[in-house]
């Protein structure tokens, strides 16, 4: 079943990859990783990848010789409105699945 988030934009590659980096936020992935854990080609991947630093959307976190390590950049603002796009994603289902269990 697909994340709140992606019911909500729907499977484009570039809110998989999002997507993912919000589902692990804190953690570091290479290129690779990341198109793997999206669920999408690593050519999928490099189409979106200037929007996603475009947008600040992805850090580099380390660097190890010529592979580098990327996370989710919360300390962008595009970054920090997709957390909380995401949070009354999860605020709303919540709600809803109150409403449904509670006896009338």
């Amino acid at each position: 079943m697909d994340s709140l988030l992606l019911q909500l934009t729907g499977e484009l590659p570039l809110f998989k990859i999002i997507d993912f980096l919000v589902d692990n936020k804190g953690m570091d992935f290479t290129k690779k990783d990341i198109a793997g854990g999206a669920g999408i080609s690593r050519a999928s991947l490099f189409n979106y990848w200037k929007e996603l630093d475009k947008y600040k959307i992805v850090t580099i976190t380390r660097v190890f010789g010529k592979t580098k390590l990327y996370t989710l950049n919360t300390n962008s603002v595009i970054t920090k409105r997709i957390l909380d796009l995401e949070k009354a994603l999860i605020s709303e289902a919540l709600g809803k699945q109150k409403k449904i269990s509670i006896p009338a």
